[in-house]
Formats: structure tokens, sequence, C-alpha cells
């Protein structure tokens, strides 16, 4: 075989394994038990409901020192891109009273939901907060750090 031949080999093999990666991790996302988040204000927030539309995800925690603004960021979030997407906030494992604690005199301008457990966080892959995940026809399309300048991320994605 060439040395051309043998490279397109190994370059179809790659793309085969990559294909093989991606779908196996698709297959494992869809297998997982669905997640349903307690509202900090009541009410539930079921993981199908991002799944049925664009929904806007953002993950915090009130002892991060990159969450401290996180009312004001959800706010223009949600200003910018509320009419596009359904936007909500998911609190990484804090209870109910740290939250609002932190809450006190800085209203959320999105709903909050509980992931006491961080279920929802491991499941779709939240590794640094804030966190970002965005849902566009019934699956996760982006899943990151929230990031400076969201028009970045999110022009693409709700245009």
């Amino acid at each position: 075989m060439s040395a051309a031949g043998r490279l397109g080999w190994r370059l179809s093999t790659l793309l085969f394994l990559f294909v093989l990666v991606v779908a196996s991790a698709s297959i494992a996302l869809a297998q997982q038990p669905e997640i349903t988040l307690d509202g900090l204000d009541g009410g539930k927030l079921h993981e199908a409901e991002l799944l049925k539309q664009t929904s806007l995800v953002v993950v915090w925690a009130s002892w991060s020192p990159h969450c401290r603004q996180i009312p004001e960021q959800v706010a223009a979030l949600k200003r910018e891109w509320g009419g596009k997407a359904r936007v909500v906030t998911v609190d990484f494992e804090e209870g109910a009273r740290t939250v609002r604690e932190f809450l006190a005199n800085r209203p959320m301008r999105a709903p909050v939901f509980l992931d006491s457990d961080g279920a929802f966080s491991k499941k779709y892959g939240v590794t640094s907060l804030p966190g970002l995940v965005v849902f566009k026809d019934g699956k996760p399309v982006y899943r990151g750090r929230y990031p400076d300048d969201p028009k970045t991320v999110l022009s693409p994605i709700l245009h």
C-alpha cells in the first residue's frame, strides 16, 4: 500500500473512532434518568421541559468568587436573549437557605432551581462555575463555562 493509501486509511480509522465516541456519549446521556429540580420559590423543573424548547441554563453557586455578579449577568442574558430562549438558573449543591441569603437584596431575574445533589451539573458536564448549558432542538448544543461575552456563543446558536 502506498504512503498516501496508508494515510487515508489512518484518517478514515480516526474519523470512525471519533464518530463512535461521540455516538457513545450521546447514547449514554440519553440513557440517564430524567432529572427534576426543585424551585427556590416552589415548583419543579423537569429536564424534559428544557428539551422541548430552546433553553439557556446558567449554573452557579454563591461560594464561587466567579459567581458574585450572577444576578446582573442573568438579567443581561434575559434582556438580550429572553425573547428567543427560556432562561433559568441552577444553583450547584447548595441549600435553599444559603441561596436565599445570597440573593437577598439582589433579585434574580430568572427562576432559580436547586441542583442539591449535583446530578444535573454532572449529567451535562458542568465543570466550572458559572456554567452555561444551551438546549435547542431537543439536545444540549453548548456546555461549558459561562462566556465573558455570551454573544460569542449564543449568536450562532440563536440566530
